[in-house]
């Protein structure tokens, strides 16, 4: 099989790459990159000389590049997307412009190059916040409710994926995941932030009141689950995959990376919220459950201890992301070709 992953990449793409490629090593992968500030191909050093794998610095709305990538493809895996709440609330153009038009160049020239099956990766945030009071978690058929300039694009580019399949019969499959963790992310988000302060000494920085709640999964346990819908999953459906966590505050995961890391609480700084900012996400992960077999396998603490102990032995990594050096990987090795 030869599978185009857009956004390779980024965190969950270069995971997803790294585990196809150890998993599927057959299967032929293109990455499709524009190595925007959280693409960082020294994330896939391990797989540069892999014959199997092939590189393709372009932008996903460039119809004339995506239309020769997507030659010959038989598998396309979108994640592609820009995704951070605080940068769409800033500045929301380029999340329409890559999460909606990006998609639907992509969803063209899946259809023109007749690709085998278009799976596109979501986020649980297109269903808005849940009441911190309420026990209810989204399912497949909760209705869209965007709360924040990224949710609103990811859910536009939903209903397009959709729209492809019920309007041109284009083999589509979605998933809609929570907050994921784990090796390879950019040190924004709360998890990868946290360890990679307390390893400077820094403070965690922990929004408004810490009360907000999120549903956190491990990125391997992810990636077994995309592998699951390619495989199995059912044409025209949606799948939520969420992690073991049950409710657990913003606050209590610092708290917990910090007891790991044998730190004092006093390295918490509350700073101000964010506007809009979503109470809570639970997501409902039955479907794929029974349908297909998934269960996420990493209990919350020691995907922590590993995230953690990964942070811990991949400094240059994270702290050339810190600094900006990473941005020179691709110079360094591309500037010949």
């Amino acid at each position: 099989m030869k599978l185009l992953v857009t956004g390779g990449a980024g965190f969950i793409g270069s995971n997803f790459i790294l585990y196809w490629v150890k998993n599927q090593p057959n299967d032929q992968v293109v990455n499709l990159d524009l190595l925007t500030y959280a693409g960082n191909l020294e994330s896939l050093s391990s797989v540069k000389g892999n014959p199997n794998y092939t590189f393709v610095k372009g932008d996903i709305c460039d119809v004339k590049l995506v239309n020769q990538v997507m030659e010959d493809i038989d598998t396309v895996v979108h994640f592609a997307a820009e995704s951070h709440v605080d940068r769409s609330i800033m500045d929301p153009a380029p999340f329409i412009k890559t999460n909606i038009d990006g998609t639907y160049v992509l969803l063209q020239a899946a259809l023109k190059n007749n690709v085998k099956r278009f799976h596109h990766v979501s986020t649980d945030e297109v269903f808005g916040a849940l009441n911190l009071e309420s026990k209810e978690k989204f399912h497949e058929k909760t209705p869209y409710d965007p709360r924040s300039p990224y949710a609103a694009s990811k859910a536009a580019s939903d209903h397009l994926v959709r729209a492809f399949h019920t309007t041109y019969n284009l083999p589509i499959t979605i998933s809609n995941c929570s907050n994921n963790f784990g090796p390879y992310q950019f040190p924004e988000k709360l998890i990868a932030l946290a360890i990679t302060n307390l390893i400077e000494g820094k403070k965690v920085p922990v929004y408004g009141d810490g009360l907000h709640v999120r549903d956190w999964l491990y990125v391997d346990d992810h990636c077994e689950a995309i592998d699951l819908i390619l495989q199995k999953g059912k044409v025209g459906e949606t799948y939520l995959c969420g992690g073991l966590t049950e409710d657990i505050p913003n606050i209590e995961v610092a708290k917990k990376i910090i007891r790991i890391m044998g730190k004092d609480e006093s390295m918490i700084e509350f700073v101000k919220d964010r506007p809009g900012h979503d109470r809570r996400y639970a997501i409902d992960w039955g479907k794929i459950h029974r349908e297909l077999g998934w269960t996420p396998k990493h209990d919350f603490d020691e995907a922590l201890k590993k995230t953690i102990a990964w942070y811990k032995a991949n400094e240059s990594w994270w702290k050339h992301v810190k600094s900006g050096e990473y941005k020179s990987y691709y110079e360094q090795q591309y500037s010949h070709r």
